[in-house]
């Protein structure tokens, strides 16, 4: 079993959707409360044993809390960072001509970055400062803005399957589903009884949404419109 170790904690892994050796890693300083932080772009070795190479490093001076990349360069990364900023970084050039750019729209720190995997022209941001944010790579600022959290939103992410919805999670013990041609949220599902701190949707049905908590519980629920036949659900709203 191929292991790297880093000199910080790690807060997100994410393969490359282009090389199947190819991972980033996002980590912070004294578990991410103060300090610095840095990216890890690794390469998976296929010798043997399988090793894990350090391919390049970007260090950033506060905290990575996540990252992402891109889903139409192969060499470019967004990452979410503690003082607030959204970085982007090109793995073809040197460390000291990164990053190429820092988007700082955010007053409070990022937590999460994800990019669409459908449309592929931009990526969202979710922040402790309550809202969540639709960005283009190729523009300087944010494209919208999604305010109706009432507390730190943790995580947001892109439908697998719809290229304008995406789904956020909240401190707010809400969990939100969003359609970017709409004004306001679509869906709010009060999922917990504490703050909710990740969301993922289901890859093979694209009405199933899960989210856990630091309630300790973990649910499934259907986000979709009523069905004909309840056995398309794998499981109900609500099921634990």
């Amino acid at each position: 079993m191929p292991t790297f170790k880093t000199p910080f904690q790690g807060y997100a892994v994410k393969f490359s959707p282009f090389y199947e050796h190819r991972l980033a890693v996002a980590t912070a300083q004294n578990f991410g409360i103060l300090g610095n932080g840095r990216i890890h772009v690794l390469d998976l070795q296929p010798s043997t044993p399988p090793s894990l190479s350090d391919l390049l490093a970007f260090n950033t001076a506060d905290a990575v809390y996540d990252l992402t990349w891109s889903e139409s360069n192969d060499n470019l990364l967004a990452s979410a960072i503690a003082d607030g900023s959204v970085k982007l970084w090109d793995t073809s050039l040197p460390p000291h001509q990164n990053p190429i750019r820092s988007l700082h729209e955010h007053s409070r720190e990022v937590h999460s970055v994800d990019w669409n995997p459908t449309r592929r022209d931009s990526f969202i941001t979710a922040s402790w400062d309550d809202s969540i944010k639709l960005w283009s790579p190729d523009r300087p600022s944010s494209v919208r803005t999604f305010r109706e959290h009432s507390y730190c939103v943790y995580s947001a992410n892109w439908s697998p399957r719809h290229p304008d919805v995406f789904a956020s999670a909240s401190g707010d013990r809400t969990t939100r589903i969003w359609d970017v041609r709409e004004p306001t949220s679509t869906q709010v599902i009060p999922a917990h009884d504490y703050e909710i701190l990740s969301c993922d949707w289901n890859k093979y049905d694209p009405c199933v949404l899960a989210t856990s908590s630091v309630d300790k519980s973990i649910r499934v629920w259907d986000v979709g419109p009523p069905r004909a036949d309840p056995s398309l659900c794998l499981m109900g709203m609500g099921t634990r």
